[in-house]
């Protein structure tokens, strides 16, 4: 065991924004930690970073305290943390030195990164003077810089184009082969679903669920049917009751797990003809729309 969290509970006046929160992560696992705005993650994550102090309970590393120390954290926020006037580069090495680097270490580390995230011709600028998403980029490379070896990533791809997502996407799969141990929060259940085998979501500042993604999923009451037909089938659906969507012409039907379809695509193909059909497990985003909804 490397990371864990025992009974945490952190109160603001009256209001409870952690309420004993528990979670485990083993060392070089990744953790999807998940939860709608003002489900207590920040607070969470302050606690873990002793930027506020816990009301009770204990946030450990390896069995003893976590202390920074001890360990080395690399954080990037959710709201960018870089200094607007100071030029790239500059900023960089800056970061690099509070986190222990040498000069000289820092000054590389910047440089390689710099390159690998295609930012060089940038390195001279003001901060501010970047585009949201290559700021984005900036304050990933400071969170990683000093190569820490626990890692909490608030948002990491906000802002971000479909090109340099895909690019901070492969930086995150590289810290996975490095066996780096990862906090993952964000709102894009795809990269969850992508990166993280173990969620936890948390409504109210409490655990909601928690546990292996592929446990959740086959524990799950019910599977979705998507059916593409050729021609509208809303009367049928309506006749039996059935809970469904529809875009785009694709129907989406909730079943109960004990539930066979076998009987409606018969009925479906035979009176409406059908043009496509998957069965599928629910994704992440259906699983967290239902369990963290009004």
């Amino acid at each position: 065991m490397s990371f864990e969290i025992k009974q945490l509970n952190k109160s603001f006046g009256q209001y409870q924004a952690v309420s004993n929160l528990n979670i485990r992560l083993e060392e070089g696992n990744i953790l999807g930690l998940l939860g709608r705005n003002g489900a207590g993650k920040t607070t969470t994550i302050r606690m873990i970073l002793d930027i506020i102090k816990p009301d009770s309970g204990s946030i450990c590393w390896q069995g003893k305290p976590l202390s920074k120390k001890e360990l080395s954290i690399g954080y990037l926020p959710e709201e960018r943390g870089l200094y607007p006037k100071m030029n790239v580069l500059e900023q960089l090495i800056f970061l690099g030195k509070l986190e222990g680097l040498p000069a000289k270490f820092a000054r590389k580390h910047a440089l390689d990164w710099l390159e690998k995230l295609e930012m060089t011709t940038f390195m001279k600028k003001r901060t501010e003077e970047l585009s949201k998403g290559n700021q984005q980029k900036i304050q990933l490379i400071s969170t990683l810089i000093h190569d820490p070896d626990f890692i909490i990533l608030d948002e990491p791809f906000s802002g971000l184009d479909p090109v340099n997502a895909e690019m901070l996407k492969n930086v995150v799969k590289e810290l996975i082969k490095k066996q780096k141990t990862i906090i993952f929060c964000s709102h894009q259940m795809d990269s969850v679903e992508t990166f993280c085998e173990q969620v936890c979501i948390m409504k109210n500042g409490k655990i909601v669920l928690s546990d292996s993604l592929s446990e959740i999923k086959q524990s799950y009451g019910y599977r979705y049917l998507n059916i593409q037909a050729e021609q509208d089938i809303q009367s049928v659906l309506n006749e039996k009751k059935l809970s469904y969507e529809e875009i785009n012409q694709i129907y989406t039907i909730k079943l109960h797990k004990n539930e066979e379809p076998l009987k409606l695509l018969q009925e479906i193909e035979k009176f409406y003809g059908l043009r496509n059909i998957s069965l599928n497990e629910p994704s992440l985003h259906q699983i967290f729309i239902e369990k963290t909804g009004v």
